[in-house]
């Protein structure tokens, strides 16, 4: 075993688009000992995700749309347990972080006179809405990657953290694995004053998901060195494709594919939405409304397109069937009917295909004739929709919770901060795209902080490095982190435990949840984290990798079900993207869809909790929650002499440096 120490003062984690952005900002505020440390510079939600029209949320910025910082801020604030101090924040610093990314390079579509328009999208009043297509959030990264490189940013590839060093609350270093070095075992502890976290969300945990393969999380370790988890009972669930793993969203609902039900060997096929719908055009309608009201949303279930994502689920999870989309037939038994009754659709799916001229043909054609690239990027993934059917299911799609920070994205632990998906600014619900301009803002953010704490020169951290007790101490933890992987003397293959962990998440703690299966997920999951190396097989070289994300992973799904077995406890009603059943976790029979609406009725006479934050904290082992009142969107003095005297105060600009720059 070989251990490397080394001294970089600022640590970024994690290379998609918020963490690059991090490390730019950094730089651009005279950081210029930092480095990014990623385990695969080309792995990640940011680079290998998308959607038929991946959206980034900003202020209005064309046309005559009346729009304001505040309105802005207080559409996000009303998503539910949003803070209001980081909903202003990301509402006021979205054109700042939108235009920096047009000027780097970013499509994002203007008209000829230059305005940069947009589109509504879900939970949205205006048209804040914009999109470089559907890889929206790769150009972002590559164009922040290029830009990071030109700087010759220190970029640390192939090393995986996998443990924070803290010292009475204060984060000193991190201990990464070096995934390098194929022949022994090879670490390298960083001792730094300031780690930026930008691991995107624990995506690892659920068996059912869209994102891709390479993005598992790392909020794990996040939660053993003491970071309070926030709104982690959030997460958007909604339907996608398996393999490839993507969002069916958009054009790929509004042209209206047939939903085939099998049985597991793909017999047995029947178009199963056809039992829960007395007319076609009430089916056709909601798969239509799907294209935009992606996310699965319990206030959209009865008489709305939420039911399909219930139906589906049914489906899949309680019959255990596997579902298809055929883009090859139009809906009703199995495409016998020749031509569909465009003409009883709901207004809003009538008058928009009649707009875009698809009123005509099977679906593939529509889809050809509508958004051709949506097929071709399947025909990439070696998915012909024109010859096969596509596989899909209700998967974990977003979270919309993480960690709890500050409005300049610090977490409680002193110099660590959490931007991008591991971030928990969005609360319950969020309108669509919002997600993109939070990482942005909460670089932008944490780099500023960073730099007044600086200026204000209220810690003197060289001291706590110069110590060589704090050192020694923090470098047994590191031992011990290495020993866990040379203690394990189980019989249990990682790959095995791993499946079935995240089945079990799945399973319970997906968009359907109830009290009974998450106590006793629970009580697994803790199991499996307090006797971790009595079970599983001693890795090799190749598998440590694996070996120390299983361990992050069950660590996350242990804080994660505690807090949605909390709520439930506390009487929470279902909202946002989980639907809570009864105490005793029965599903009502689905002879029709009125069960839905039974169920859904019944848990909003519960207490939804929409004004107070969930928070939980690991400590010794045990996961304790609290709850408190969401911080409210602050009351500013916009009296401009007031401001221009707090900014000088707080950046350490005077007037004169101001005049000379």
């Amino acid at each position: 075993m070989k251990l490397k120490e080394q001294k970089i003062a600022q640590v970024v984690i994690g290379s998609g688009a918020a963490g690059f952005q991090s490390a730019l900002r950094l730089y651009q505020n005279g950081e210029w000992d930092l480095t990014v440390v990623t385990e695969n510079i080309n792995a990640g939600t940011s680079r290998n995700t998308g959607s038929d029209k991946q959206t980034y949320y900003k202020l209005t910025l064309s046309g005559k749309d009346p729009d304001s910082v505040e309105n802005m801020a207080e559409d996000l604030f009303a998503g539910q347990c949003v803070d209001g101090d980081q909903a202003l924040c990301e509402a006021a610093l979205s054109a700042r972080c939108f235009f920096a990314l047009t000027e780097l390079g970013v499509p994002f579509p203007c008209t000829e006179q230059g305005e940069f328009m947009g589109y509504k999208t879900d939970h949205d009043r205006g048209r804040r809405a914009t999109s470089a297509g559907p890889y929206t959030s790769r150009l972002m990264t590559e164009a922040l990657e290029k830009a990071v490189k030109e700087k010759e940013i220190r970029i640390l590839d192939k090393m995986q953290v996998i443990k924070l060093l803290t010292f009475e609350g204060r984060i000193k270093g991190v201990l990464c694995l070096d995934k390098k070095e194929k022949e022994e075992p090879s670490y390298v502890l960083i001792w730094c004053e300031n780690v930026i976290l930008a691991t995107g969300g624990p995506a690892g945990m659920y068996h059912d998901s869209v994102y891709p393969v390479s993005q598992t999380g790392s909020t794990g370790m996040a939660f053993e060195a003491g970071a309070v988890g926030k709104n982690l009972t959030e997460w958007q669930f909604g339907m996608a494709s398996l393999n490839p793993r993507w969002n069916v969203s958009g054009t790929y609902m509004q042209v209206l594919p047939a939903f085939i039900s099998t049985d597991q060997e793909g017999k047995d096929e029947r178009e199963f939405l056809l039992d829960y719908f007395k007319e076609l055009p009430d089916l056709l309608s909601m798969v239509f409304l799907k294209g935009y009201q992606w996310p699965f949303d319990v206030n959209k279930i009865f008489g709305g397109s939420s039911v399909i994502d219930l139906l589906v689920y049914q489906e899949t999870v309680v019959k255990g069937r596997r579902v298809f989309l055929d883009y090859r037939i139009n809906p009703g038994k199995l495409g016998e009917k020749e031509e569909l009754p465009y003409g009883a659709l709901i207004p809003e799916a009538r008058d928009y295909l009649k707009q875009a001229g698809a009123c005509f043909g099977t679906p593939i054609e529509r889809l050809k004739h509508m958004n051709e690239p949506a097929i071709h990027f399947y025909q990439d993934h070696h998915v012909d929709l024109y010859k096969e059917r596509l596989e899909i299911a209700v998967c974990a799609q977003h979270n919309n919770g993480g960690l709890s920070a500050d409005s300049w994205w610090e977490t409680g632990i002193s110099g660590l901060y959490a931007v991008g998906e591991v971030c928990a600014s969005h609360g319950v619900t969020r309108p669509g795209g919002t997600a993109l301009n939070a990482g942005q803002v909460g670089a932008v953010r944490a780099a500023e902080g960073i730099r007044l704490k600086k200026v204000a020169q209220t810690e003197n951290t060289e001291n706590d490095f110069r110590d060589a007790d704090v050192k020694e101490t923090l470098r047994k933890e590191a031992f011990k982190r290495i020993r866990l992987s040379e203690n394990a003397k189980g019989d249990i293959a990682l790959s095995a435990l791993w499946l079935k962990a995240s089945k079990r998440m799945s399973a319970v703690a997906g968009m359907i949840r109830s009290r009974a299966q998450m106590e006793k997920a629970l009580e697994e999951t803790s199991e499996d984290v307090k006797n971790f190396e009595k079970k599983v097989c001693t890795p090799s070289v190749s598998q440590l990798p694996m070996f120390y994300k299983l361990y992050d992973m069950l660590l996350s799904q242990k804080v994660y079900l505690f807090a949605m077995l909390d709520y439930a406890k506390a009487g929470g009603a279902s909202r946002g993207s989980a639907l809570y059943t009864d105490p005793e976790g029965e599903l009502p029979g689905f002879e029709g869809c009125e069960p839905f609406g039974e169920l859904y009725r019944c848990k909003l006479d519960r207490k939804d909790h929409g004004k107070e934050v969930q928070e939980v904290v690991l400590k010794d082992g045990e996961v304790i929650s609290s709850r408190r009142p969401v911080r409210p969107i602050p009351d500013v003095d916009y009296f401009f002499e007031n401001q221009w005297r707090a900014y000088r105060k707080r950046t350490g600009i005077s007037s004169t440096d101001s005049a000379e720059r």
